[in-house]
C-alpha cells in the first residue's frame, strides 16, 4: 500500500453527525504499516447535484514517527499517541462526515474508516480543509517520563467535485502545473473541453493577482515565471463548475 504522510491521515478522520451512514474498516488494510485509501492523487469520487452521495474512506494511523513524517527529524522515533479531527473546511453544503469510533480520536498504530455522506445542491469543486490535534509522546530530558506533546495543524489536498448529469465527466481529470518547482516558466495541464475553462488567474501566497488570462481568446496555456521571485504561488482555472486551485513553488 502507498505511505502517506502521517497528517494527510486526517483527511479521513472527519466530524461526527447521527444521520450519517456506518462504516467498517477494510481488513484488506490492516497489513499495511500506514495509509490512507483513496489517496490524494485519486481522490473522492464526484458527486451530482441533488444526487444522494455516499463513500467510505479507509485509513491506518502510524504508530510511531519516522523519518518520512517529520522532515525536521526532531519527533523520529517518538509514539504517536493518536490524533483527533477538530473541524473540516470547504464541504459541500449538505454533506457530513462520520467516523467509526464516534469521538473521531484514534490511537497511533489503529486502523479504522469514515463515510462521507449527503446531497449537494450547489455544483462546483469544493476543496477539503481538515484541522487536527496531534498528540507526540516526546521525550524532553533522558531519565524522564515522556511528555505528551500536541500540535494543531491543518491540511489541504483532498477535493469534492460536484457536478450535473452530463458535465461531470468532463471536469473531473486532475489540474497541474509543470514543472514544479518551477524556473523560467509552467504549464497549466489537464483541461479539457468539457470542463469550459473562462479564465486562468496566477497570484501570489498573498492573493495579489500576478497575471490574468481569458482563455476563451487564448488557447495558450504557459505561463512566464522568470521574473518571480522565489516563494509559493497559485493557479486559479475557473471552469463550469467552480474553480480549482493549484499550488507551485518558483524556485
Amino acid at each position: 500500500m502507498k505511505k502517506l504522510l502521517f497528517l494527510a491521515l486526517s483527511t479521513v478522520l472527519l466530524n461526527s453527525a447521527t444521520w450519517a451512514q456506518a462504516c467498517t474498516p477494510g481488513a484488506n488494510f490492516v497489513d499495511s504499516t500506514y495509509g490512507v485509501w483513496p489517496d490524494t492523487t485519486q481522490n473522492f469520487p464526484p458527486a451530482l447535484v441533488n444526487v444522494a452521495y455516499s463513500t467510505d474512506l479507509n485509513f491506518k494511523v502510524p504508530a510511531t514517527v519516522t523519518a518520512e513524517l517529520d522532515a525536521t527529524g526532531q519527533f523520529v522515533g517518538s509514539p504517536i499517541q493518536g490524533f483527533t479531527v477538530t473541524g473540516v473546511n470547504g464541504l459541500p453544503n449538505g454533506f457530513t462526515y462520520a467516523c467509526n469510533i464516534s469521538s473521531c480520536s484514534y490511537a497511533g498504530g489503529a486502523n479504522g474508516c469514515a463515510n462521507i455522506s449527503g446531497t449537494a445542491s450547489t455544483a462546483g469543486t469544493f476543496p477539503i480543509t481538515i484541522d487536527v490535534n496531534a498528540t507526540v509522546l516526546v521525550t524532553l530530558f533522558p531519565g524522564l517520563p515522556p511528555t505528551p506533546v500536541t500540535q494543531t495543524v491543518s491540511f489541504p489536498g483532498y477535493k469534492i467535485v460536484v457536478g450535473s448529469a452530463g458535465v461531470i465527466e468532463g471536469i473531473i481529470s486532475p489540474i497541474s502545473v509543470s514543472p514544479n518547482p518551477a524556473n523560467a516558466s509552467i504549464t497549466v495541464n489537464g483541461i479539457t473541453g468539457g470542463m469550459k475553462v473562462s479564465e486562468i488567474i496566477l497570484t501570489n501566497v498573498e492573493g495579489k493577482t500576478i497575471e490574468k488570462r481569458n482563455i476563451g481568446t487564448s488557447t495558450n496555456l504557459t505561463f512566464d515565471t522568470a521574473g518571480l521571485n522565489s516563494g509559493i504561488y497559485f493557479v486559479h482555472v475557473v471552469h463550469a463548475n467552480g474553480v480549482e486551485i493549484v499550488k507551485f513553488m518558483k524556485n
